[in-house]
């Protein structure tokens, strides 16, 4: 058995999912992801009024930059007036089983983060 040890001057080599974690969990990507698999294609309103709390100019941005990734597929109806959809692709849809063991740990775990928080928050300092 080989010893894994990781290059620290290059970030992705001493943690090879880095990347993956930059790609999946940057700041609305994981609430847009859910919603396209959640409820499939969605218009950009749709989708916006699933997660509010998200600009819709920054909606945009994400929804380019998943497309861009390869995890959303944006389909432009040439009709009048212009209509686009939103869906996840399939290599969006493969992050599913990723997402359901992170909503188990999160299910399981969540409370334990909490305690030791409080826990943290009251020791002096």
């Amino acid at each position: 058995m080989s010893t894994w040890v990781p290059d620290s001057t290059d970030p992705v080599l001493a943690c090879p999912i880095a990347p993956v974690v930059d790609i999946v969990f940057s700041r609305w990507t994981t609430p847009v992801l859910w919603a396209l698999h959640e409820y499939g294609r969605q218009r950009f309103v749709q989708l916006h009024r699933r997660i509010p709390a998200v600009t819709p100019k920054v909606l945009t941005q994400r929804l380019r930059q998943l497309e861009r990734d390869g995890l959303v597929v944006r389909t432009y109806h040439p009709e009048v007036p212009p209509r686009v959809e939103y869906e996840i692709s399939d290599l969006g849809r493969s992050l599913a089983p990723l997402f359901a063991h992170l909503a188990e740990w999160a299910s399981a775990h969540l409370d334990e983060v909490e305690r030791a928080r409080d826990s943290y928050d009251a020791a002096p300092r």
